[in-house]
């Protein structure tokens, strides 16, 4: 197929892009939001050209987008008041509204919903179209689904050249996001994603407005939505993003701990001086957030590089206009984000040189302890993905939903390949539950692993940190703690890492070679050092 290109400044493009629409198949539209690939949105057939195209899950709605607000009766009932109030104040503009639908609105548009996605955008020869075609036009984002939004039409034309009839050059998006979308179904409206129409400017018109938890975390994939963008990663650049909060310094010292080469920084324009050994793209002012929104998806599509490993994301406050770009940002980084002002000390070593004096002194200055061994079988008790994964691999080790440890023991404790399986799973685990509890942390973490560096959480440690002391005080500790002989306190310690790997691997080093009160202490004065937290008053 071979894709026509047209300027919206030519006056033949509108009738030309109607004539297509009225024919049943795809045309590139401009908006002030972002691009759009439309069809009739009446037309069955049409619409599913519409998710062939892009990819999309079919139980993503649509929107449909009309050329005046009066249109609103012809494919909605039981409007209320709010809705016509809404109307008159944002449209033509950034605003999509939920509303019931009336039986002409094919369920293919709607994803099987009784409730139908509208709005009117500000665009003129998108409306111009709209009018001439003489039918709704269905009109998700014209990207790949997933991958950034389009906001130029090269971003289009990257996306489906030789794949559509036509792509009409509307030049960049003003506005650069999609839409706001609230919902006027329930008792109270609903936001379902934030766009440049603020919570704050509906809630003058409608009152209170609730905040869906799909704008601010992940939600079920089985979970029926109403309106697009709810529940799918999207947004995403093929490398894997993460947003990182805090203060300019504080993200600039975090990302120089985890930092490698073809990692890139998106920042605001006014941290391009402090990111600048980390290869940074801005993608507006922070001061500004009209920039960040019209700036981040042209950004997102420049980092769109399978050369590129990981992101590190500045994100503007969640509130106004910044919300959105929070929204989008969250997407996609698959709501993975670390707070840079908060600590994450990583604590190893060996068997009985007295790891537990130092997660005590750390406990003691406010610090929350992470045992991974303890969130290991947690896991087993409430990850059935985990066991599943486990049974998958041995079959025979979990019955009745729970892990028969010692048949599971049996087998991978002769056989060191079995072993390695077994750990990947495990660890793989443990590091998503370890990245999930610290998103939402607020105080400095002690992550407690004897597999800290095996397993991969030392990447998610500002530091790390292994206790060691002298043989013989290790083996006392362990003959007295466990009842043990010493020989068989030498069999645990000799199949333990040496003391020389820790001292290799580490950050820092703390040696218990004193009395418990001088470790004690010792182990202040090294928070102290590190200036993980103040003492307590």
């Amino acid at each position: 197929m071979t894709t026509q290109y047209l300027s919206a400044e030519d006056s033949t493009t509108p009738q030309i892009a109607a004539e297509i629409i009225k024919n049943g198949e795809l045309v590139a539209i401009p908006t002030e939001t972002v691009y759009g690939l439309g069809a009739d949105g009446l037309n069955p057939d049409a619409v599913a050209k519409i998710f062939a195209a892009k990819g999309r899950p079919q139980d993503n709605p649509l929107i449909l987008h009309i050329a005046d607000a009066a249109d609103l009766e012809k494919f909605c009932h039981s409007i209320p008041e709010s809705a016509w109030a809404l109307a008159e104040k944002f449209w033509p503009g950034p605003l999509t509204m939920v509303l019931p639908a009336k039986d002409i609105v094919p369920k293919c548009t709607t994803a099987g919903l009784p409730t139908v996605a509208v709005r009117c955008p500000d665009c003129e020869i998108t409306r111009q179209i709209i009018r001439k075609a003489g039918v709704p036009v269905a009109a998700p984002s014209a990207n790949i689904s997933g991958k950034p939004s389009t906001t130029t039409a090269k971003h289009v034309y990257h996306d489906h050249n030789g794949k559509i009839p036509l792509i009409v050059d509307g030049g960049p998006c003003r506005v650069g996001v999609e839409s706001t979308i609230i919902d006027l179904t329930d008792e109270k409206p609903r936001l379902l994603r934030p766009g440049g129409i603020t919570v704050e400017a509906m809630a003058e018109i409608v009152g209170e407005i609730v905040i869906d938890k799909a704008v601010t975390g992940s939600i079920d994939k089985d979970t029926v939505v109403k309106a697009p963008g709810m529940k799918y990663r999207h947004y995403a650049p093929e490398c894997s993003v993460i947003i990182v909060d805090g203060s300019t310094e504080a993200a600039a010292r975090y990302i120089k701990k985890r930092y490698q080469p073809g990692n890139r920084v998106l920042c605001f324009e006014e941290e391009l001086d402090a990111f600048s050994a980390f290869a940074p793209l801005s993608y507006g002012k922070e001061a500004d957030t009209d920039t960040l929104l019209a700036g981040l998806f042209a950004a997102l599509r420049e980092l769109d590089d399978p050369s590129i490993g990981t992101v590190f994301a500045r994100c503007p406050a969640g509130s106004g206009k910044g919300m959105a770009v929070q929204n989008r940002l969250l997407k996609a980084a698959g709501f993975h984000r670390v707070n840079a002002e908060r600590f994450v000390l990583g604590i190893t070593g060996g068997t009985g040189c007295g790891k537990t004096t130092l997660l005590k002194a750390f406990e003691s200055i406010g610090g929350v302890i992470m045992d991974c061994d303890a969130i290991y079988h947690e896991l087993l008790k409430t990850n059935a993905s985990l066991l599943y994964s486990i049974e998958d691999r041995f079959p025979g080790c979990v019955e009745a939903g729970k892990l028969n440890r010692k048949k599971l023991g049996a087998i991978v404790f002769s056989d060191p390949a079995a072993l390695a399986d077994l750990n990947a799973i495990t660890h793989g685990a443990v590091k998503a539950e370890v990245q999930r509890r610290l998103e939402v942390a607020s105080t400095p973490v002690a992550i407690d692993a004897i597999g800290l560096f095996e397993g991969g959480l030392y990447e998610l440690c500002d530091a790390t940190v292994a206790i060691t002391a002298p043989l013989e005080d290790r083996i006392a500790r362990l003959t007295v703690r466990d009842n043990i002989t010493t020989e068989q306190a030498m069999l645990r310690i000799n199949a333990q890492k040496p003391e020389s790997w820790f001292r290799e691997n580490c950050d820092y080093i703390l040696e218990n070679n004193g009395a418990a009160i001088d470790f004690q202490e010792k182990c202040l004065a090294f928070f102290d050092k590190l200036s993980i937290i103040k003492k307590k008053a």
